[in-house]
């Protein structure tokens, strides 16, 4: 099993460990679920931090260096829980701390554009989290080899178009037809927003073989880190989404 997640690339939990670790000291499903809530919780606290700087201030400038810190610095620490996956437990909130200064500033720089956009876009995130979830457990969705395949390839097209769009915009050159508020540019959120959803249920599925794998305990860490990396993803997806539908109102 692979998945277009950074976090679960390569051999994430492909080791099978066996009897060489204590049953106590092994990676469960339930503290995956419990740590990731730590997580959250700690992408919640931070940004509520600079949702309030923001609010209070209605300047970009207030929250700007907050943002800027969360964006290096959750990038860092997302390479070094990838690469030092024993330091999950210490990396894995710090990174989510780091995420909600960014989160927290540009959804109240958005939702002080078109009032109630963020908490429409946390709730479709938690709602399609929910949904996937259940229809993981209860065997509608399958991680085939089929699937795990076109999910890959599609993230993949993603994270090439916009490393184009970004190289294209030294040049100055823009794609108002697909980043506008057009037909187009709305049906391609959509498509990416569904791409991102998807690449929840092969996270969920390599936390399963993490866990029949026998993983250590700090892999539930590692687990939820990476679970928040799609979750932040996700979020962000959505967040562009609703907006490009708000401008056409």
């Amino acid at each position: 099993m692979r998945t277009s997640n950074p976090a679960f690339g390569g051999n994430a939990f492909q080791t099978r460990y066996g009897g060489a670790i204590d049953a106590s000291a092994r990676m469960t499903l339930s503290g995956t679920v419990n740590k990731t809530g730590i997580l959250l919780l700690c992408v919640m606290a931070t940004a509520s931090w600079t949702w309030y700087l923001f609010t209070q201030s209605q300047d970009m400038s207030a929250v700007a260096p907050y943002m800027m810190l969360g964006v290096f610095g959750g990038f860092i620490l997302a390479m070094v829980t990838i690469f030092k996956k024993q330091w999950a437990p210490v990396t894995a909130p710090m990174y989510a701390l780091c995420e909600g200064l960014f989160l927290g500033g540009i959804s109240a720089v958005f939702d002080a554009k078109y009032h109630g956009i963020a908490f429409q876009a946390i709730c479709l995130t938690f709602g399609t989290l929910i949904a996937l979830l259940l229809a993981y457990s209860s065997g509608l969705i399958r991680a085939t080899r089929k699937f795990q395949i076109g999910v890959m390839a599609a993230t993949g097209g993603i994270a090439l178009f916009y490393l184009f769009q970004m190289v294209m915009g030294f040049f100055h050159v823009q794609f108002m037809t697909i980043n506008g508020s057009g037909p187009l540019s709305i049906g391609i959120s959509v498509v990416i927003v569904i791409v991102a959803a998807l690449n929840l249920v092969l996270d969920f599925a390599l936390i399963e073989q993490g866990v029949n794998a026998g993983a250590p305990k700090y892999m539930e860490w590692y687990g939820g880190f990476a679970l928040l990396v799609t979750l932040v993803w996700l979020y962000l997806e959505i967040l562009r989404l609703l907006t490009k539908i708000n401008q056409r109102q």
